[in-house]
């Protein structure tokens, strides 16, 4: 069997759960089958079963569009592009909306079947026709067409599949399940605390931690909002970089700026930290919290929960499967603004968190419970091994469908 990964993020680029998710399960199933990886940025490269080919959109798109819909128009480049290129492929299987058509395409001109994983609906993310201007309405038709059109959609989550159910006229039955997962010799503990030294972590004080993109979906700025409410001095540590838009890096700005006179002890790392970097954060950490307002699984919490961290998260999505309120952490329910999904009463939101990592923070044996409770967790339920298991067997069965119907015509 061969499978055709399509994706926009992919390493050494990427910025975002989608791209880490791809990048494990591309080499877990290349442990079994054959994996052609199709991704943004010029790379090419063989690795046993694996076999890794970038490209760049098209240059007159790249450089002579207008702003507003670049995006959208370089995703839809790409897909036409390698879509051409494909040569002994039984499943197309892509992820995210950068690449859904070019998983429509190779259904269309190649008779294969179409796999789709979601890690986001765009009509769940009305904030990002800030960041793609008129070509947020070409990004959700691309997603709307991709995914009515698959032969299977994946959800990272329950929570997932019941947003997928609620905004697509999609069969139930096409709709499957398969978690994200974690490397668990990867992410683990680790006594080293060379990267807290070089960033200025004061490894003497406990410290709340945070790690991810500057964007309305992470809520990193209701846990600024909520530094006020932690007890004084708390060390705060913010490990986010890659802002969406220029208006959010200033108002994530101006909201440190804020905080930092109530609290001097907020460390703002403006960028996204390596991973062995990000492992050592997570392992000395005293809790750590992701205030995402949607989320359709969270990785970022099976990384935390994997070096030993309690969890503070939002009561949002995939999360709610992923940590264990009371058992490896807190989830922090809110009302949502139908509208925007962002929190109805955001000053409420921010007291609510401040009040569980509050919590956390004065009790250090609860702490260490929770975090050996949350490694616990990630062993059992969010193995990739499992996951790429999962993701075959549901090749095999779309694959042997098909041959079975062309049979019977």
């Amino acid at each position: 069997m061969r499978v055709g990964l399509f994706t926009r993020e992919y390493p050494p680029h990427i910025y975002g759960g989608a791209g880490v998710h791809v990048d494990y399960l591309s080499r877990e199933l290349a442990k079994q089958i054959d994996v052609d990886v199709y991704c943004w940025g010029e790379q090419h490269s063989d690795e046993g079963k694996l076999h890794v080919r970038g490209a760049e959109p098209w240059s007159e798109i790249t450089e002579g569009t207008t702003e507003k819909f670049k995006g959208a128009l370089e995703a839809f480049s790409l897909n036409l592009t390698q879509v051409k290129a494909l040569s002994g492929i039984d499943i197309a299987h892509t992820h995210t909306w950068y690449v859904s058509m070019a998983g429509y395409l190779a259904k269309k001109l190649y008779g294969i079947p179409f796999v789709l994983t979601t890690h986001s609906l765009e009509p769940l993310r009305a904030w990002k026709a800030e960041q793609l201007g008129s070509g947020y309405a070409m990004s959700s038709w691309m997603e709307q067409t991709a995914i009515l059109d698959a032969d299977a959609v994946i959800a990272v989550s329950n929570g997932t599949r019941e947003d997928i159910l609620r905004v697509y006229p999609v069969p139930p039955e096409r709709v499957h399940v398969i978690y994200n997962g974690i490397d668990l010799n990867e992410y683990q503990y680790d006594a080293d605390t060379t990267a807290l030294q070089k960033y200025g972590v004061d490894i003497t004080k406990p410290y709340v931690l945070f790690v991810g993109r500057i964007t309305r979906q992470k809520g990193v700025t209701h846990l600024v909002d909520a530094i006020r409410y932690l007890p004084p001095n708390t060390q705060v540590v913010l490990c986010a970089g890659a802002p969406d838009t220029p208006e959010i890096a200033a108002e994530m700005r101006m909201k440190v700026e804020e905080a930092r006179q109530y609290n001097p002890n907020v460390l703002w790392l403006e960028k996204m930290v390596t991973k062995p970097e990000a492992i050592q954060l997570y392992s000395h950490a005293r809790v750590f919290c992701c205030p995402s307002v949607y989320e359709p699984f969270g990785i970022i919490n099976l990384e935390a929960m994997a070096c030993g961290a309690p969890v503070v998260a939002s009561a949002t999505g995939g999360i709610k499967e992923v940590v264990v309120d009371g058992e490896t952490g807190y989830l922090v329910p809110f009302e949502q603004d139908p509208q925007t999904s962002f929190p109805l009463h955001p000053d409420k939101f921010a007291r609510d968190l401040g009040e569980k990592l509050s919590l956390l923070l004065a009790n250090e044996e609860q702490c260490r419970s929770f975090g050996q409770a949350g490694r616990r967790r990630v062993e059992q339920t969010f193995s990739w091994t499992a996951i790429a298991q999962q993701t075959i067997e549901l090749y095999v069965n779309l694959i042997t469908s098909r041959k079975s119907s062309q049979a019977g015509a």
